[in-house]
């Protein structure tokens, strides 16, 4: 038998074995070996071994011989994350490591096709004559092809399937288009059309890009994670679909997320497409839309609850750990309150976990916080902060504002806490009402008489900050924007509820009810909005501005555990990249077309804080993290098949 890209085959079905040397960064010359398995399974005319003790041969002649860098410092942990694509170090590989099929399964393969891009020597050596037009395009005309096919689409959603069909077909040119788009097709590929997306998986699914996990697989979970054909996981993304985005319960359909996000991981962190994971855990739903849909795709039941999921969890996590270590980053998306919160505090001690809801979320608008008081003033203990929303992403974020706080002042977390205000769906959270309140609300319950309607805890709290986080559309009326801008010179005002539909108010709404003085920033993207001559431009505060930096840091230190401290670095790392050019325009968030650059630098804070707070597994430090950081980076440059 020869294993070829975990396929077994008899070895007298193979019909031919050609050779190419791949030339690295560091000019060491690795060998690809490329086999073609003939359609009707028959051995070719050509004798095979003697082809392969030749080819073989030839290797050991011609090939240099592969040894570690010896300028490298840097050993143990998580070694070659990145496989070819690292600069950073270059370790002993076997021809087979690299192999790919050759003639039509290899159009059919996304991680190697190159689609019309395969030039005439690869077309000769590969077996693909006849299976192409003769024409070859190089890898930007591709991109330029592509571009103009979606933008001929008019709705969002096509563009979404255009993009996911060619991630299934063409992998490195999906992430070179998305990579040099990224301010146009970010949207596309996640908020605000990912929302859309999910409502819709069921209809629009056609192959898996991620493992379902349902409570049919109890029991069986590390079995399952076998069946996955990537073997080298360094990135997770998992989430139980019944908190997607501001949409509620989308229960199996909720895969889109994890797929996004990783998507994100990839463009925007450099982290290996290989090496990220999606998973859906599947206990049901209590969305009845769902549960009576014909094209529904998961488990038609109510959601599991109590001991039968912490079971399935459990499993799943220890699972996870067995299969692919202890240094695999596994971020929780999009679960509900009464999960996320126990389950960051469950796992967070013995795992390295990340909720990208409730510290994602807060660790990037911290970040555009810490950017706007450059247009307002003060430090960060001289403001107010009002919250409507105490879930996930309200309570994480106030929390992160409390840390910061008392890290600037010295002063203790509880005195920094009572900077911060919230209002639920009951009102103004306050002491008499701290026996109601579920344990996440309670740091935030101030002596203060009750207050049902957000205009009327504005108007008595007098913040100098308004952030959305509920989930829920238009609450930032007229009436509550003017009443901000009555006390503030420079009202900031975050909206960050997703998708747009359910955003707390728009752009225009905030800068023409503030009359041009808002410093706004949301969750989905805002076209520029003219007033009184003056055009204002937006900032996102989006999570993908923090998320794969975070976790390339925490995958170049080889870190163990995800520490508040990291997310702090995150943050004022983020914060920093903001110019004077940026804010003269209200800009409190760097472009995403550097977003790159920034992640590097965002990981490079992150690893040196895990250095310095003993949690780095790879030792010793580099030199320059962030040189190594951007050495790291997954590059989606066609590789040469010769």
């Amino acid at each position: 038998m020869f294993s070829l890209n975990g396929t077994n085959f008899p070895s007298d079905s193979l019909s031919g074995v050609s050779r190419c040397l791949i030339q690295s960064r560091k000019k060491v010359y690795f060998p690809m070996v490329v086999a073609s398995v003939s359609p009707n399974g028959r051995p070719a005319d050509r004798n095979v071994s003697v082809l392969m003790e030749n080819t073989l041969k030839e290797m050991k002649e011609n090939s240099p011989v592969i040894e570690k860098d010896s300028k490298s410092t840097v050993t143990g942990g998580v070694g070659d994350v990145y496989g070819e694509d690292s600069a950073t170090e270059v370790q002993t590989i076997t021809p087979w490591n690299f192999s790919v099929a050759s003639g039509y399964s290899l159009l059919r393969n996304p991680h190697y096709n190159k689609g019309l891009a395969f030039s005439e020597k690869e077309r000769d050596s590969h077996y693909l004559r006849g299976l192409l037009p003769p024409v070859v395009f190089n890898h930007e005309l591709q991109v330029k092809k592509l571009l103009n096919n979606l933008r001929q689409y008019d709705v969002p959603l096509q563009r979404y399937v255009a993009m996911m069909d060619l991630q299934e077909r063409n992998e490195r040119l999906f992430y070179k288009l998305l990579m040099e788009n990224v301010e146009e097709l970010l949207p596309v590929v996640y908020t605000p059309t990912v929302g859309e997306a999910c409502q819709k998986y069921g209809s629009i699914f056609r192959r898996p890009q991620g493992l379902f996990i349902s409570l049919k697989e109890k029991g069986k979970i590390l079995e399952v994670l076998k069946n996955w054909p990537e073997k080298k996981i360094q990135v997770i993304v998992v989430t139980d679909g019944e908190r997607i985005l501001g949409l509620g319960d989308l229960g199996c359909q909720g895969m889109g997320i994890p797929v996004g996000k990783l998507s994100l991981y990839t463009a925007l962190g450099g982290i290996r497409p290989s090496s990220c994971l999606p998973v859906t855990i599947d206990v049901g739903t209590n969305n009845e839309k769902l549960l009576k849909d014909e094209f529904y795709i998961g488990l038609r039941q109510r959601r599991a609850r109590g001991q039968e999921y912490a079971e399935l969890l459990d499993e799943f996590m220890s699972a996870v750990k067995q299969t692919y270590g202890e240094k695999v980053l596994i971020q929780f998306e999009d679960f509900a309150n009464h999960n996320a919160f126990d389950l960051l505090a469950k796992y967070g001690t013995s795992h390295l976990v990340f909720n990208d809801d409730i510290q994602g979320t807060a660790s990037v608008i911290l970040a555009g916080i810490m950017a706007a008081l450059n247009l307002v003033g003060g430090n960060l203990a001289q403001h107010k902060f009002l919250f409507l929303g105490a879930g996930e992403a309200g309570t994480g974020i106030a929390e992160l504002i409390a840390l910061e706080m008392s890290k600037q002042t010295g002063a203790p977390l509880e005195e920094t806490r009572k900077k911060t205000w919230m209002v639920d769906s009951k009102g103004l959270i306050v002491r008499s009402r701290m026996e109601s309140l579920q344990h996440f609300k309670r740091p935030w319950a101030h002596d203060h008489e009750p207050v049902k309607e957000l205009v009327n805890a504005v108007k008595l709290i007098k913040p100098t900050v308004l952030i959305g986080s509920s989930g829920t559309g238009k609450m930032f009326t007229k009436e509550v924007v003017q009443a901000m801008a009555t006390f503030n010179k420079k009202p900031v005002i975050f909206a960050l509820s997703n998708p747009t539909s359910q955003s707390e108010c728009t752009a225009e709404e905030a800068y023409t009810w503030s009359e041009g003085r808002a410093i706004f920033a949301s969750g989905s993207p805002f076209a520029p909005v003219e007033y009184k001559g003056k055009v204002f431009v937006s900032g996102q505060g989006n999570n993908a501005y923090i998320f794969p930096g975070l976790g390339l840091g925490l995958i170049i230190s080889g870190a163990i555990r995800v520490h508040d401290d990291m997310l702090l670095a995150a943050s004022e790392a983020l914060a920093a990249e903001v110019s004077q050019e940026n804010l003269e325009k209200g800009l409190i968030y760097p472009p995403f077309a550097n977003i790159r650059k920034i992640s590097a630098h965002i990981a490079a804070k992150v690893a040196a804080k895990a250095y310095e707070l003993g949690l780095a597994t790879r030792l010793p430090q580099p030199e320059n993290l962030v040189t190594y950081a951007e050495s790291c980076m997954y590059s989606p440059s066609y590789r040469c098949y010769r």
